[in-house]
């Protein structure tokens, strides 16, 4: 196992002492447990309170028994109360705190699932394309995933590091469901998983990063790679980064030809060995001698040209009994409006992982008279503002339909109304992010297809939702992280 995880921390450039710390082992049953803890306060203890941290999460999730995603958020609770327990008991001490990313992947089953308190990262590199599976809990994460922000503008933000979520600072964890971010998601053989802290992502641009772990190197050698660009990009922070790899071989299916299809030789070369290891002996052509014609064949044939005559004449007579008018049928269906067509087109020309869309160019509501589609192999749909999609009273199919060839789809701030199925998908991985569902039957219809006649073994992930208040109404850490 030890060959797809690795993880790797260093102080940086400008720091003396290292805040961050992080676990990558495996755990009891088969499950790779991975995580990135940050502490926050400087030097009033952050490097105590991810160290508390750390050894709670470990110790909680030193074996998996019963359903995963409650017993990360359980470890997430231990570890938030023991730090607040310590900062109540030693003032200097009363300002630490730690954010961080949990993943527990089951690679033999292909699936992983995450837990998530703060900006620390998840990101999930499947075939060449890098996407954000967490969401940042500060003001500068809102606005750079809501597309407000650019990346770069995020980078150098002045408030980048002023966070509203954190594991004790308060117990509020306890009372609020939505404040720690769950997930669960395919884990796919050749998928990478990246846990990092805001180290890496502050000074490494997401194109950077993704070409140095999809370099043809060992995960020690992509870790070393990250760390070693941030430090080189200013190294401002502590800098973290686990990778942890499905290394399992991807099923490549072997096309045989059909026999009814093979073409067979008329000769039979006589030194070509047979299955036997004998040599197959060369046979003379068949012949076939030809049958003599009789008249009963002659007057068939003569017969079969009279009807054939026939036929073709009463179906032209039929021809011209029909009015000209009807004989050129044909159905199209209307156009699609203006700007139904329009986000078409984005769909359609989408280059890279990343579509943004604005509601200055996509007025609210857009009216939709047919099912919009979505064929990228990843795509990252982000709403600047807020985009409603509305059904025309004309229609009553679903308003988006993702190809079951997509391998991951995130959307990010829209709104579906009056449809009776919203999202359509087929076996694909979804993510959504702050998408509302108006007076629609059926939100997200994922039909999973299986092969017939067979013994199937599948673990269906369960959804779990949260509404996250837009209110950002605390702030936690200072320029010292």
């Amino acid at each position: 196992m030890a060959e797809n995880f690795f993880g790797l921390t260093d102080t940086g450039k400008i720091r003396d002492n290292n805040e961050d710390t992080f676990i990558a082992h495996p755990i009891t049953g088969n499950y790779l447990l991975a995580c990135v803890i940050d502490g926050v306060g400087g030097y009033h203890g952050g490097d105590i309170a991810a160290a508390i941290a750390r050894e709670e999460i470990t110790q909680k999730l030193s074996k998996i028994q019963g359903d995963i995603i409650p017993l990360m958020i359980d470890a997430f609770k231990q570890a938030s109360g023991k730090i607040y327990q310590k900062r109540q008991k030693d003032k200097d001490h009363n300002k630490m705190a730690c954010v961080a990313t949990l993943v527990i992947a089951d690679v033999n089953n292909n699936q992983f699932y995450y837990a998530h308190v703060g900006d620390t990262r998840l990101y999930l590199l499947r075939d060449g394309s890098l996407v954000k599976i967490s969401k940042d809990h500060s003001f500068v994460g809102f606005l750079e995933d809501s597309g407000r922000l650019t990346e770069t503008a995020a980078m150098k933000h002045p408030k980048r590091n002023e966070i509203n979520k954190a594991l004790g600072f308060s117990n509020q964890i306890d009372d609020d469901d939505s404040y720690i971010e769950t997930g669960q998601s395919p884990f796919l053989p050749g998928d990478m998983l990246l846990l990092c802290s805001d180290g890496l992502t502050d000074m490494v641009e997401k194109e950077e990063i993704t070409g140095l772990i999809t370099q043809n190197n060992t995960l020690e050698q992509k870790a070393t790679a990250l760390i070693n660009a941030a430090n080189n990009n200013g190294g401002s922070d502590n800098i973290t980064v686990v990778l942890v790899h499905n290394n399992k071989e991807r099923q490549t299916p072997t096309v045989t030809i059909p026999v009814g299809s093979q073409k067979k030789s008329n000769v039979i070369d006589k030194d070509v060995p047979s299955a036997l290891g004998r040599t197959v002996a060369a046979e003379p052509p068949l012949v076939v001698p030809a049958k003599k014609s009789n008249g009963f064949t002659a007057l068939l044939g003569i017969f079969c040209l009279a009807f054939l005559g026939s036929s073709i004449w009463l179906y032209l007579q039929w021809q011209k009994a029909i009015p000209s008018e009807t004989q050129k049928v044909t159905t199209k269906k209307p156009p699609r409006k203006e700007e139904e067509q329009l986000l078409q087109d984005a769909f359609d020309n989408a280059t890279g992982d990343t579509l943004i869309l604005s509601d200055t160019v996509f007025k609210s509501p857009v009216l939709i008279t047919d099912t919009l589609h979505i064929h990228n192999d990843s795509l990252f749909v982000k709403v600047k503002g807020n985009l409603i999609i509305q059904r025309d009273t004309t229609y009553h199919g679903p308003a988006l339909a993702i190809s079951p060839h997509a391998k991951i789809t995130v959307l990010d701030s829209l709104q579906f109304n009056d449809f009776p199925v919203a999202i359509y998908l087929n076996n694909t991985a979804l993510f959504l992010k702050n998408v509302r569902f108006v007076n629609c039957a059926v939100p997200v219809n994922n039909a999973y297809q299986f092969g017939g006649k067979v013994n199937v073994t599948a673990s269906l992930p369960i959804l779990n939702t949260s509404i996250e208040s837009s209110a950002i109404n605390r702030k936690i850490g200072n320029g010292a992280r």
